[in-house]
């Protein structure tokens, strides 16, 4: 869901928009990093992640999801290529600042690719997780294929490999809110624009990356928010919206999106929007 190495990977389709890169981070940590922690918690029960983890975090962003397996006793590693969002992991994982804890690889924070990640010295990770989910824009199931090809060697054998992905549209009330960036950025036709959910999404990536289905399943992730312009921010802190501000400008993509959440939001001013995510856990043969 963030603007992170999955969508570092993808062609650009025109102009890139200008935003402030540390406020979208910042929204991405404090409104919507939040809404996917069910199929982080489901996840991590599911592979009794614990003492015994080395997880490696593809797509990383602000470390939500490190910060919970840390707290299961995993040592971890996170790996992205926004500096913004990796400034925001660094706070709650390392506070020293520092890439590393001194004298120990328990947790590391890596700016680049995963192929950044490899230490000669370090033991195989037994867990990969890529929980920026898929499926709801043209180019991101390639973008992860490119990103496993440099994690997988790094993982041991039989070493669990997480693939997230959007559920079914019908599913997922976000997804009619997603199509205003269709809509907007249709000029522009290319990666990174909307489109919908294909069910065999992550088995395609899976098998591609040459790894082994071994189960699936699915997790409501509601999103919630305080307020239309909450839910605003914290929608456009994915970037999602990226191609629609691209083609238009800021302001309409403003507009419209907050004329599309109408529909969700409460009485009481908040927005609730239902939605089930698919996750797939394959292994490395």
């Amino acid at each position: 869901m963030t603007p992170t190495l999955v969508r570092q990977h993808l062609p650009r389709a025109g102009a890139v928009p200008r935003v402030d890169p540390r406020a979208r981070a910042r929204d991405w940590s404090e409104i919507q990093e939040r809404m996917l922690v069910p199929l982080y918690e489901a996840v991590y029960a599911r592979l009794d992640v614990g003492p015994a983890t080395r997880l490696l975090g593809l797509g990383c962003g602000s470390g939500l999801a490190l910060l919970m397996a840390v707290s299961r006793g995993a040592a971890v590693t996170g790996v992205d290529t926004s500096a913004e969002r990796l400034d925001l992991a660094r706070e709650r994982l390392l506070p020293d600042g520092r890439d590393a804890r001194p004298g120990t690889a328990d947790t590391r924070i890596v700016r680049g690719s995963p192929a950044d990640a490899a230490r000669a010295d370090a033991p195989a990770y037994t867990v990969v997780t890529a929980f920026e989910p898929i499926g709801c824009r043209a180019g991101d199931a390639e973008g992860l294929g490119e990103l496993l090809a440099d994690a997988v060697p790094l993982a041991g054998r039989g070493a669990a490999v997480v693939l997230a992905g959007w559920g079914p549209p019908e599913r997922c009330a976000t997804a009619s809110v997603l199509r205003v960036a269709a809509k907007l950025a249709e000029p522009l036709r290319g990666a990174g624009a909307w489109r919908p959910t294909d069910r065999d999404d992550l088995e395609r990536v899976a098998a591609r990356a040459g790894l082994r289905p071994d189960g699936s399943g699915r997790v409501a992730c509601p999103f919630g928010y305080a307020d239309v312009d909450s839910a605003v921010r914290g929608l456009e802190s994915t970037g999602l919206f990226d191609p629609a501000v691209a083609a238009t400008d800021q302001v309409q993509v403003d507009k419209e999106l907050a004329e599309a959440l109408h529909p969700h939001q409460r009485r009481d001013g908040t927005v609730w929007m239902p939605n089930v995510f698919r996750y797939l856990v394959a292994r490395v043969p």
